[in-house]
């Protein structure tokens, strides 16, 4: 049975945090498993800066399964809106 890493318990249990909107200052929760979030006040959209271990790892997919794994590395270019 795979064993999975402590490294990505932020990925399999999200956790929360709180950033401020440079354009308005209106707080915006963003979660580890989000690439971005837009500002519910302005809709400016910040960036989640947290570097996954899905980027680089060989066993990501393996770790945090297929769904997850194909949430993080879709390609934002390409997603749907």
């Amino acid at each position: 049975m795979f064993e999975r890493c402590h490294g990505a318990d932020n990925l399999r249990r999200p956790t929360l945090e709180i950033k401020v909107c440079p354009e308005c200052g209106n707080e915006i929760e963003i979660f580890s498993i989000d690439k971005e979030m837009a500002c519910d006040k302005c809709g400016f959209v910040v960036y989640n800066d947290i570097r996954s271990c899905v980027d680089w790892c060989k066993y990501a997919r393996l770790c945090v399964g297929d769904e997850l794994y194909n949430k993080l590395k879709k390609n934002p270019e390409t997603a749907e809106q």
